[in-house]
C-alpha cells in the first residue's frame, strides 16, 4: 500500500502515525501478521479467554458481545496493554445497550428514520459513541446500510433507515461523520446491500439482484455517501451481487459467484476501484452459514483477505482457523503483498484512532458517568415520541380512554423465538399493566383452543368489552426465517374475529409490516421498537394526551391492496 494513500480519506494519517503503522508492520513475524487478521469473539468476559486466544494467534482485534460495564473495562484495561492495541468492536447498532446494564437503548433505526430528522441519527451516534467509548470500545460494527426493499426481507427491517436511498444516505452520513468525531471507527454494513432478498445470509448466501444501474441509484448513492463521509471501514456480506460480478468478470459462470465477503469482483473491483474505497474491509461473521457454504473453509479463510478483505471476523474454531490462513500464506494464495497491505489498513486504522499512543487506564467509576445519561434517556424519549406512526386509523376510535373505552379486551401477541431475557418481562406484559395503571379494565384473552361449533359465543365479546387492543412484540432475530404472527390455533382464535363490531386497535413493536397479517385492521400504529421509552409515548398517543407525528419510512402496507381498506 502507497504511503499516500495513508494520507487520504478516511485514514488522514500524519507523517508520525504513518512511521508507527510501517515500523510496526515491519518489526512483525509473519505469524504476527496473520493474528493482525483476525478479530475474535469474546463472550466468556475473562482475561483468561482474551489469554487462551492471544496463545493461538496474536489477534488484532476482538468484538464484545453484550457484557457489563465492570467486565468491559477489565478486558479493555489487558487489551491496551498488548504489544499492539487491540481493535475493540461491538455491534452498537440501537445504542450503548450492549454494555449491561444500564446501557441506553435509543430504538431502531427505523424509528430515527420515521422523525423525518438527520439529527436523530447523529444522536444515536452520540449515544453509541459515548457509551461504547466510556469502557474503551473503538469499532463500531455500525450504521446498517441496507435498504429496506422487501418487506419479507426477516433481516433488514428495523435495522436500516428504510427504502429511500438518498433520506438513507443523508443519514448514513451523519452517524458516521458523528461517531467518528469521538474517535471510534464506523463500520457501515451490509455491503453489497442486505434487503432485496426475502432470505438471511446467517443461514445461507442471499442475492442482491439488482441490475447494475438499479444498484447504483440505490445501495450506490448509500455507499458513496458513506465513503465521502469517511467511514474508516466497511462490512462485506455473504451476499452475491451477480450482475457487478459479471460486470467485471462477464465470463464467469454462476456457479462461481461468491458472496461479497469471498468475491475479488465486489471487494476489489466494485467497493476498491470504482467506488474508490480506501479503508478497511471486514467480513461478516465468518461463522455465518452464508460464508461456510460456497467452498470448503480451508480455502475460503485464506480466500477472503486474498480477495480483498483486511479483517477476518470470527472463527469456527481459532487454531483450525489460524492454521487455515497460515497455510494460505505458505502456499501463495495470499501473497506476501497482499498479506502487508490488509496489515497495513488494519494498523492505519488503529493509528487513526489514536492507538499508536499510550492508552488510557479505563476505570468502571468514570464509565458509569457516561452510561445510561439523563441525556441520553432523554434522546431516546424524543426520538420514540416522533417516530411513532399512526398508519392507518378508523375515524373517531381514537382516543383510548378509560371514560371511552372501560372495558378492554387485551391480545398480547409475543413472539416464541424472542423470550425475554432473564428477570426481564415481555414487553407486551409491561403494556398490559400500564393499561391497568391508566383506569382500564382489562382482561387479557386467554384461548381456550375450541374446536368448531365450541368456540365462545359473540355475545362473550360483543356488548361485554368497548375495544380490543392488540400489541405485537416480535422484533428481528437473525436466524428467525420469517417474522410473522404466531396465531394461537389453526381456528386463529385470536385473530382479530370482531373489528367490524368492537373497535380494534393494533400496535407494532418490532415489525412494520404485520398489516400482511391483519391487513383489515383499521387502526394501526407502527412503534419500531419495544423499550420503556417507546412504550410510554404509545400510550401518550393512545389517549391523546400526544400526537402523531411518525412518517413511515417504508411502505407498511406491503404493496397490498386489501391492507389499505
Amino acid at each position: 500500500m502507497e504511503r499516500e494513500l495513508l494520507k487520504q480519506n478516511p485514514f488522514f494519517l500524519n507523517d508520525e502515525q504513518i512511521a508507527w503503522v510501517e515500523s510496526t508492520r515491519d518489526a512483525m513475524t509473519e505469524d504476527e501478521k496473520i493474528g493482525q487478521l483476525f478479530c475474535a469473539c469474546v463472550r466468556q468476559g475473562t482475561i483468561q479467554e482474551l489469554k487462551d486466544l492471544q496463545d493461538i494467534t496474536p489477534f488484532g482485534g476482538v468484538m464484545y458481545r453484550p457484557l457489563p460495564a465492570e467486565t468491559c473495562v477489565e478486558l479493555t484495561n489487558y487489551l491496551n496493554q498488548l504489544k499492539v492495541p487491540a481493535l475493540i468492536a461491538a455491534d452498537l447498532e440501537h445504542g450503548g445497550n450492549i454494555i449491561e446494564p444500564n446501557g441506553t437503548l435509543f430504538g431502531a433505526q427505523l424509528a430515527a428514520a420515521a422523525t423525518q430528522d438527520v439529527t436523530m441519527a447523529e444522536k444515536l451516534a452520540t449515544i453509541c459513541a459515548e457509551e461504547g467509548r466510556a469502557v474503551g470500545i473503538n469499532w463500531a460494527f455500525a450504521p446498517d446500510s441496507d435498504l429496506d426493499l422487501n418487506f419479507r426481507n426477516p433481516i433488514t427491517n428495523c435495522r436500516t433507515y428504510g427504502s429511500d436511498p438518498e433520506f438513507t444516505a443523508k443519514m448514513i452520513s451523519a452517524y458516521v461523520k458523528k461517531m467518528q468525531s469521538y474517535g471510534m471507527a464506523a463500520s457501515c454494513k451490509h455491503f453489497p446491500g442486505d434487503g432485496v432478498d426475502e432470505r438471511d445470509h446467517h443461514l445461507l448466501t442471499n442475492v442482491n439482484s439488482l441490475s447494475v444501474e438499479e444498484w447504483d441509484n440505490t445501495y450506490g448513492k448509500v455507499y458513496e455517501a458513506a465513503i465521502a463521509a469517511g467511514t474508516l471501514s466497511i462490512m462485506v456480506a455473504h451476499i452475491v451481487q451477480p450482475a457487478y460480478i459479471r460486470h467485471f468478470n462477464p465470463e464467469i459462470e454462476d456457479k462461481d459467484m461468491m458472496p461479497a465477503s469471498l468475491s475479488k469482483e465486489l471487494m476489489g473491483g466494485l467497493l476498491r476501484e470504482k467506488l474508490g474505497f480506501n479503508g478497511v474491509i471486514v467480513t461478516d461473521a465468518t461463522t455465518m452459514s452464508g460464508f461456510t457454504i460456497p467452498m470448503p473453509r480451508s480455502l475460503s479463510v485464506p480466500t477472503a483477505i486474498a480477495n480483498g478483505a483486511d479483517v477476518f471476523l470470527f472463527s469456527r474454531n481459532m487454531k483450525e482457523d489460524a492454521a487455515f490462513m497460515k497455510e494460505g500464506v505458505r502456499s501463495g494464495l495470499i501473497t506476501q503483498e497482499r498479506l502487508n497491505d490488509a496489515v497495513t489498513r488494519s494498523l492505519a486504522m488503529k493509528a487513526a484512532l489514536g492507538l499508536n499512543k499510550p492508552q488510557k487506564t479505563y476505570t468502571i467509576e468514570e464509565a458509569n458517568t457516561q452510561i445510561g445519561t439523563p441525556e441520553h434517556h432523554a434522546w431516546a424519549k424524543e426520538c420514540a415520541d416522533r417516530a411513532i406512526t399512526l398508519v392507518k386509523e378508523e375515524k373517531n376510535v381514537l382516543p383510548l380512554t378509560p371514560e371511552k373505552y372501560p372495558r378492554i379486551m387485551y391480545f398480547p401477541l409475543k413472539a416464541s423465538y424472542n423470550p425475554p431475557a432473564p428477570g426481564k418481562e415481555d414487553a407486551c406484559d409491561t403494556f398490559e399493566k400500564m393499561l391497568k395503571e391508566e383506569g382500564f379494565e382489562v382482561t387479557t384473552f386467554n384461548d381456550s383452543k375450541a374446536t368448531e361449533g365450541r368456540l365462545a359465543p359473540t355475545t362473550d365479546f360483543i356488548g361485554k368489552y368497548d375495544a380490543m387492543v392488540y400489541v405485537a412484540n416480535y422484533p428481528i432475530k437473525s436466524g428467525e426465517t420469517v417474522v410473522r404472527i404466531e396465531w394461537t390455533n389453526p381456528l386463529g382464535a385470536n385473530c382479530p374475529h370482531f373489528l367490524t363490531t368492537i373497535p380494534t386497535i393494533f400496535i407494532s413493536l418490532g415489525n412494520p409490516y404485520h398489516l400482511q397479517d391483519v391487513p383489515r385492521i383499521r387502526t394501526f400504529i407502527n412503534a419500531y421498537a419495544n423499550n420503556q421509552e417507546v412504550l410510554d409515548a404509545v400510550m401518550e398517543k393512545l389517549t391523546g394526551r400526544s400526537e402523531f407525528t411518525g412518517v413511515s419510512p417504508v411502505d407498511p402496507f406491503c404493496g397490498k391492496w386489501d391492507t389499505r381498506l
